[in-house]
């Protein structure tokens, strides 16, 4: 997957809010785009299940992107340049936290082996107009 930043998070239902948008649907789940205030305030948690070394398309970062705020998507190329990149290597049990707001991405792994992760994004805010975080707790069977 391609340099990018996370921009969209999950809640149980749309409701229309001024500053939340687009709206999307992935794996059933209702997606929006909030200001990215929200984003810069959350971190995301990785626990690798399975080891990723080099050859298997770790995570890679940007260091210090994620003080940049919202990245045009035109100056994402030049970012990195200028950042470098770190691959996240990890042994199974491992855990990641990282800024939600932080450029990364991942490239094709050149020796495929399972890289199962359990990814938590965090916030630790209520969300504005009734709207409500899609957690673990309030999840249904699709």
């Amino acid at each position: 997957m391609g340099w990018h930043q996370d921009r969209t998070i999950a809640v149980q239902r749309r409701i229309d809010v001024p500053g939340f948008g687009p709206w999307t649907v992935k794996s059933c789940a209702v997606h929006v785009e909030p200001p990215f205030e929200i984003t810069q305030r959350m971190v995301t948690l990785r626990v690798h299940l399975d080891e990723v070394d080099p050859d298997n398309a770790p995570l890679l970062i940007a260091p210090g992107s994620h003080g940049l705020g919202r990245i045009p998507t035109s100056r994402i190329t030049a970012t990195e340049a200028s950042l470098g990149s770190l691959p996240c290597l990890a042994k199974s049990g491992d855990v990641w936290i990282y800024s939600t707001s932080i450029l990364h991405a991942s490239d094709t792994a050149t020796w495929p082996r399972r890289r199962r992760v359990l990814q938590v994004d965090w916030a630790a805010e209520e969300l504005p107009g009734g709207l409500q975080w899609l957690g673990i707790d309030n999840v249904e069977s699709a």
